[in-house]
């Protein structure tokens, strides 16, 4: 049996001149996702239409709930374009909506080609006809328990179980950013709205073992692969920050050593953001959480970076990131108990409004910048792509075992 599939555009349709571009790259998104599976996919008139069998159905879902660039998406029955066999697949929709529980329906119409001879008005009072007539379901135009769709296009689409897709712009037309992520909840939803930007997110973490636990970084490199399921695929650099953290301690005023922390990361950042050509570092700070994001201490930070420095977070509360971790599912990932190297290594009374100029003044007597470089030429990097864990999760043993080699550690190398 085939099934269909419709991905409804959003700010996409916004764009100008360049609208194809936008288009082309969600489709080829959207197929990279889908390699391991026998799926079609096209993008016609604002609507994304995916095509394929029973075997790829779950794919499918997966796909379009993680897939950027889509407003919403929908499993859609095909029709004939006729009023006769509209009202009875509107029938089909309301007898399930029943069972699942609804009392009440309403239709909504739309009518791209011209040449159906009634309109989006007319669609929605003979559509429900059949339903209405066998006291499937009350019409309730106001409030009701389900929406019933149709859509009369090239074909004439029928649906009813809408669901929310990632708003934003295909991953890969905003350049690349360098995130730096941690093990708490600030960072992947930084990450991913950024994605939902356009942009492709590589990942930095400083690990400072053994003050901070393998499980730690584990927890990270699961943070990594989850926000890899939205962006299509990621690379986290893990870098061993033990002997810069040391020295920081040893060296730097007690209230000033989250700052210096700070500011080391952001060195190193630089570096590694010049060695994959990112456009820009990217941080999951927000004004006046803590106290290394008061907005001077921030403009500390910035002024030690050599990428424009987004944070994308900046006027959120703690609540409304909550929401974005709980929708993407790293929230129960982020709360796991073990602690991050900027949290182990936090003084009790920590400064709170630095200046730029003090701040670099300590830096340069802490003499980090040599083991800086040492760390960041240790680093260890591992990949996550999602078309991998399609593959793992709903493709053919052969597809499976093919791509679940992108997936791992990879070889140090001077590109990386």
């Amino acid at each position: 049996m085939t099934h269909t599939f419709l991905g409804k555009i959003g700010e996409l349709v916004l764009k100008g001149s360049n609208i194809k571009v936008f288009e082309r790259i969600l489709v080829q998104n959207t197929k990279m996702y889908l390699q391991s599976v026998n799926a079609s996919v096209n993008l016609k008139a604002g609507r994304l239409y995916v095509e394929c069998e029973d075997d790829a159905v779950e794919a499918v879902k997966w796909t379009l709930s993680h897939l950027i660039g889509i407003t919403g998406w929908a499993e859609a029955f095909v029709t004939e374009k006729n009023i006769e066999a509209i009202q009875q697949e509107v029938l089909k929709e309301a007898i399930k909506a029943r069972e699942n529980g609804a009392k009440t329906f309403k239709i909504e119409a739309r009518r791209s080609d011209k040449s159906f001879p009634l309109d989006h008005y007319g669609i929605c009072c003979e559509a429900p006809a059949l339903a209405y007539r066998q006291k499937i379901l009350e019409v309730d135009v106001h409030n009701p328990d389900v929406v019933i769709n149709i859509e009369v296009r090239e074909k004439c689409f029928v649906y009813s179980d809408r669901n929310k897709g990632c708003r934003g712009l295909p991953v890969g037309v905003s350049g690349k950013g360098l995130l730096l992520l941690s093990g708490g909840l600030d960072s992947p939803v930084a990450g991913y709205r950024m994605m939902r930007r356009g942009m492709v997110v590589e990942c930095c973490y400083f690990h400072a073992y053994p003050y901070t636990s393998d499980q730690a970084r584990e927890k990270v490199e699961k943070l990594a692969s989850i926000i890899s399921g939205f962006g299509l695929h990621t690379h986290i650099n893990t870098i061993p920050f033990t002997e810069v953290q040391m020295q920081i301690k040893k060296k730097a005023p007690e209230n000033y050593t989250t700052l210096m922390l700070r500011l080391c990361m952001m060195k190193c950042a630089n570096m590694l953001a010049e060695r994959i050509n990112a456009d820009c570092i990217i941080t999951g700070e927000s004004l006046g959480q803590v106290a290394s994001q008061t907005i001077q201490n921030m403009e500390c930070t910035e002024s030690f970076a050599e990428k424009p420095l987004l944070r994308p977070l900046v006027g959120l509360d703690k609540e409304e990131i909550i929401k974005t971790a709980v929708e993407i599912g790293s929230y129960e990932t982020s709360i796991l108990p073990y602690e991050d190297c900027c949290v182990l290594f936090s003084p009790k009374h920590p400064v709170l409004h630095a200046s730029a100029e003090e701040a670099k003044r300590i830096y340069e007597t802490l003499e980090v910048d040599e083991l800086i470089k040492e760390a960041f030429e240790k680093r260890e990097i591992k990949r996550y792509e999602a078309r991998s864990t399609v593959a793992a999760a709903f493709g053919t043993k052969e597809n499976a075992a093919e791509l679940a080699t992108l997936n791992g550690t990879i070889a140090q190398t001077s590109e990386r």
